[in-house]
């Protein structure tokens, strides 16, 4: 509904629209196209020095459709509305089109999801008919971030390695997918040195498995003990109720070279996933999670 300025506005604009258009075919069809010696006139351009344009009128047909256009406007605004707050006879609005078209989709859709609301979560997993259904939603709404096949990219997690920041289960993906997840990695080395820093990235590499020196990952285990097990764990085997991700198994957010673990050291890191308990149902949401459990199955 507009109000009652913007109401008027379309209303005047409109009106004042379609009757200067009928005003200036009514202007053009009395001009003359006639010169001063009773001769054919002309628009007063001239081309290579004798090409010249002549003032005709329009065709009468050409004209007429013009005609037709203003006299299809004003039935267009008495049959659909299009002044303002004033609807047509017909009571058609795009409001209400809109909302004949969601209730006709969700009737369509509560047929397939009615069946897919009996089945326990194996088997929406092992349904191929609930799994092509739940691909269609994870594209549309979750492909963005974490890819089409669900590899992820830097910052948004892969969900096809059976890696779980937060927990793999049926009941946790569905939790985060209707509240979303806020991560944070705080500044945690704003009192170590720059030698201290390169010390801690090294034994954090260690614990993947990647080549380190012994030495430099021992200096560094000192720090991690100090400052990052009450996150990580001890073994850096992460925390799964904090978001704290693994440090063990080589598979990074962000990346496992020393340049990105110096630089999320350093900076932290901030990651937000949105939740889709107001854009998604229930039904769909479950769909989505058990296609995503099948990814690393």
């Amino acid at each position: 509904m507009l109000t009652s300025f913007w109401n008027w506005y379309v209303i005047i604009i409109t009106i004042v629209t379609i009757l200067g258009c009928f005003w200036l075919l009514q202007w053009t069809k009395g001009v003359s196209n006639r010169d001063e010696e009773g001769g054919t006139g002309t628009t007063g351009h001239v081309w290579d020095e004798d090409l010249v344009e002549l003032n005709n009128p329009l065709p009468k047909w050409w004209l007429n459709l013009f005609y037709i256009t203003i006299v299809f406007a004003f039935i267009y605004l008495v049959l659909f509305g299009g002044l303002g707050n004033i609807g047509g006879v017909l009571g058609w609005s795009q409001e209400g089109q809109y909302e004949q078209e969601m209730q006709t989709a969700t009737e369509a859709q509560e047929v397939i999801f009615a069946r897919y609301r009996e089945m326990d979560s194996e088997a929406l997993i092992a349904d191929a008919e609930a799994k092509a259904t739940g691909q269609r939603l994870f594209a549309n709404n979750c492909a963005q971030c974490h890819g089409s096949d669900g590899g992820g990219a830097r910052g948004f997690p892969n969900l096809a390695d059976n890696d779980w920041q937060y927990g793999g289960s049926f009941e946790t993906i569905m939790q985060t997918l209707e509240n979303g997840r806020t991560g944070a990695m705080p500044v945690m080395v704003g009192g170590l040195d720059d030698k201290a820093i390169g010390e801690l990235v090294v034994y954090v590499q260690s614990m993947s498995g990647q080549k380190a020196d012994p030495e430099l990952a021992a200096a560094g285990k000192k720090n991690f003990d100090m400052l990052c097990v009450a996150c990580h764990g001890v073994d850096g085997s992460g925390n799964q109720a904090l978001g704290a991700p693994r440090l063990t198994d080589d598979i990074w957010l962000y990346g496992g070279d020393p340049d990105s673990i110096r630089e999320t050291l350093v900076n932290g890191r901030n990651g937000m996933m949105p939740n889709f308990k107001d854009s998604l149902s229930v039904d769909q949401r479950r769909l989505i999670t058990a296609y995503v459990m099948g990814l690393s199955r």
